[in-house]
């Protein structure tokens, strides 16, 4: 078998490189073929990256993909707000919160919505909210139900968890919410989360419930019950 060995293959003329014929089969034994733009046959885009691993034009076919949409990471903020990618484009929004630190001991991790046209993140909801937990001491408590934790068509901020302030304490996890753009039904979400209590303990959180609204939602708000906070919150979209 002869080879071809070169640094650059360039077309003679347009930006179409052909390796092979019809029929043919073209193997690239490479340990890598990196490219920014993935292309069928008939020139469709499959995705493209930013030559950083972000991608974009992630293509439809491709059903259940999740997409990284944005983040953002707080500094002694008060509030992290998502105010303009709730919309059609996906049918499930997943938040992810890492490292979320307080600067006040003992406070609540929230969240907040607002149907289109709406302003104050006050949606009315009802809620759920169920923990488990274990200290370093050992000390260990069940699965059980929080009614600190929930709302019956209420409209504060919904607590995912109250935190302790020490500077290697920290709540993560994730909110999913379901279809914020529909007209048709209110709107659902679930939450798993787990954080450092004041008490030196692990602590594992399970919150659901619904936005009693048929209009869409538009806009979600992160906030502390009291105080500031640092961290990332990740958005991505499902297909």
């Amino acid at each position: 078998m002869s080879s071809l060995e070169t640094r650059k293959i360039e077309p003679q003329s347009s930006t179409t490189v052909t390796l092979g014929e019809a029929g043919d089969t073209v193997l690239v034994s490479a340990d890598q073929l990196k490219t920014n733009t993935v292309k069928d046959a008939g020139g469709n885009t499959l995705f493209t990256s930013d030559g950083a691993g972000t991608l974009s034009s992630v293509n439809s076919a491709f059903v259940g993909s999740m997409d990284f949409i944005t983040s953002q990471t707080a500094s002694a903020s008060t509030s992290i707000a998502f105010t303009t990618q709730l919309t059609d484009a996906y049918d499930e929004y997943v938040f992810y919160f890492v490292d979320i630190n307080l600067s006040t001991d003992n406070q609540r991790f929230e969240f907040q919505v607002n149907a289109s046209g709406q302003t104050g993140f006050n949606e009315v909801m009802t809620t759920t909210f169920f923990y488990a937990r274990h200290s370093e001491a050992g000390t260990n408590g069940q699965l059980t139900y929080y009614t600190n934790g929930d709302q019956a068509q209420g409209t504060a901020y919904q607590n995912l968890g109250w935190v302790s302030n020490d500077a290697d304490h920290s709540i993560i996890g994730e909110l999913h919410l379901f279809n914020p753009s529909s007209t048709t039904y209110v709107k659902q979400f679930n939450s798993r989360t787990g954080w450092n209590n004041d008490t030196d303990g692990m602590m594992d959180g399970y919150i659901a419930g619904y936005i009693n609204t048929a209009a869409a939602i538009t806009e979600i708000d992160f906030k502390v019950q009291a105080g500031t906070f640092d961290g990332t919150i990740y958005l991505y979209g499902i297909n």
